[in-house]
């Protein structure tokens, strides 16, 4: 009995080793996903890029991350998070430091697309993990803390990133970034553990005295349980939800947010970035807290009507108001509110596991995650195109309004499929929708 209760106490302390790892990977996620846009003016001067391939290179990561999100989950559902965040952690590394010292735009678009393969597959890992070393209603409270957490790489993206490249050079700061990432793949693959059983410990449901219900029910193969969560209607809502909600966000904080502060309210590019840090925080707050109100009032769909409304009413206000131009008194608290809001889709990734087969959370999950990052790949050189065609005829306020438009049509898209998100009550209901 005593040999039982240390063992309970060990996996319950390890468990945070475990996410604690993982999650600093997540940070270097974020830290790529949003830095492109404060070295555009960098990357211009280096290699002469129009609007357009600027944001194609950003958008590069994105359509790596989604065409390999579907791959992800399978690696983690077969393969295990220790190997496949070991692996992609050493190949995000590698291909930061090609992208830093690159010497032609063809070795940019290489690295940042070793960067966005590599990255892809931790966040899905990092939730495969969760249904193994957390309760499941603790499942989009670990969910919002992962993805705040993970925001602080976001956050070293604006304005601390601004600081290191204006004082190391922005290609010796992506080496460094990419020498830190090899070394965390080595320390992933040494500390991970893809289970408790894989260290002889108890697991939570042999703590709490529950079968676990994959065991109860039948483990379907790889690919039938694939073609099981692509069919399932209901893994879908969470998708779309995702996609405008994400993309929109992306194309304003992660590439051409610091391009409209400064062109349209004439700020010091040097504090521009603060303004955007502020949306990045607010994302990072909205996905705990978002988490936890769900996780408490036992509902998905009714938070993420709710917040999903007022984050569609922020870019209303951004695109709209004194004609594209709010005044720069409210910027702070309309971009925080509209990262907080945003974070509304952290509960499609709860959602889309409590729809669908328990033995399959890592494809389930990796499918509502590929509708983020279409957004993520598809807004942002929607709006290049926007500048690279209007650049000249249009003043500045006029031209982003005539981009944002676009992300406030994409997000006002999306959040019409909150209503048709199935309301789970936070926990697993595929032997009831079967």
């Amino acid at each position: 009995m005593h040999d039982m209760q240390l063992k309970i106490k060990k996996m319950m302390t390890y468990r945070w080793v475990v996410w604690g790892v993982l999650v600093l990977a997540y940070i270097i996620v974020f830290f790529h996903r949003l830095a492109i846009g404060v070295v555009r003016e960098d990357l211009v001067e280096a290699y002469g890029v129009s609007a357009t391939t600027f944001a194609n290179i950003g958008s590069t990561y994105f359509y790596a991350y989604m065409l390999m999100q579907i791959p992800s989950g399978i690696l983690a559902d077969t393969l295990g998070a220790r190997k496949t965040v070991s692996f992609g952690t050493l190949l995000a590394g590698i291909g930061s430091i090609v992208f830093g010292f690159a010497p032609n735009l063809f070795m940019v678009f290489f690295g940042r697309l070793l960067v966005g393969i590599g990255v892809s597959v931790v966040f899905i890992s990092i939730l495969k993990v969760q249904s193994s070393w957390f309760k499941e209603s603790e499942f989009a409270t670990m969910s919002g803390i992962t993805s705040f957490v993970g925001n602080m790489g976001g956050v070293m993206a604006q304005t601390p990133l601004a600081i290191m490249v204006a004082y190391f050079t922005w290609r010796n700061t992506f080496a460094a970034i990419g020498i830190l990432s090899i070394i965390l793949a080595l320390v992933a693959f040494w500390v991970v553990r893809n289970t408790p059983a894989d260290m002889g410990l108890p697991t939570i449901e042999e703590i709490e005295g529950e079968k676990k219900s994959t065991q109860t029910m039948e483990s379907p193969p790889l690919l039938k349980s694939l073609l099981q969560a692509l069919t399932n209607w209901n893994t879908w809502p969470s998708f779309f939800v995702f996609t405008g909600f994400f993309g929109a966000y992306v194309a304003l904080t992660g590439t051409w947010g610091l391009s409209y502060l400064v062109d349209v309210y004439k700020l010091d590019p040097a504090v521009a970035p603060n303004y955007l840090t502020v949306a990045v925080f607010g994302l990072a707050i909205g996905s705990y807290t978002i988490g936890k109100f769900s996780d408490s009032i036992k509902k998905r769909k009714l938070p993420m009507i709710l917040f999903g409304g007022v984050y569609t009413l922020c870019w209303g206000i951004l695109v709209f108001m004194n004609g594209g131009r709010p005044p720069i008194v409210i910027l702070y608290p309309l971009f925080f509110t509209l990262g907080f809001t945003c974070s509304t889709f952290v509960l499609g990734w709860a959602c889309g596991k409590e729809v669908n087969h328990p033995a399959i959370a890592g494809i389930s999950t990796s499918i509502v995650n590929i509708g983020g990052f279409l957004g993520g790949a598809v807004i942002p050189p929607i709006l290049g195109y926007v500048f690279d065609t209007y650049g000249g005829q249009l003043e500045p306020v006029q031209l982003f309004q005539k981009a944002f438009l676009y992300c406030f049509i994409f997000v006002a898209a999306s959040y019409l499929f909150t209503f048709a998100v199935k309301e789970t009550h936070c926990k697993n209901i595929f032997n009831i929708l079967k």
